[in-house]
């Protein structure tokens, strides 16, 4: 079994776990119905546990966590 830490998959979905599993099932459906994987996973590797890498990995958050993320960058930007 792999461990996840909880710490790196809430950020992503707004520090909210209601989010995070719907987050997970939605992505882990997608890649269970033959969606491409958006990282290097092994074809034994269950898709749920697929999903929560490429959420840490940074590949897939919510709406409003990815807004954030872009205005942050423009603020960067512009500074």
């Amino acid at each position: 079994m792999v461990y996840l830490p909880l710490e790196e998959l809430l950020p992503q979905a707004g520090n909210s776990s209601y989010k995070l599993v719907r987050m997970v099932a939605t992505r882990a459906l997608e890649i269970g119905e033959g969606g491409a994987k958006l990282i290097e996973a092994s074809i034994n590797e269950k898709p749920a546990t697929t999903a929560m890498r490429e959420i840490i990995a940074g590949h897939v958050m919510t709406k409003d966590v990815a807004d954030k993320l872009k205005k942050s960058a423009k603020a960067a930007k512009a500074a």
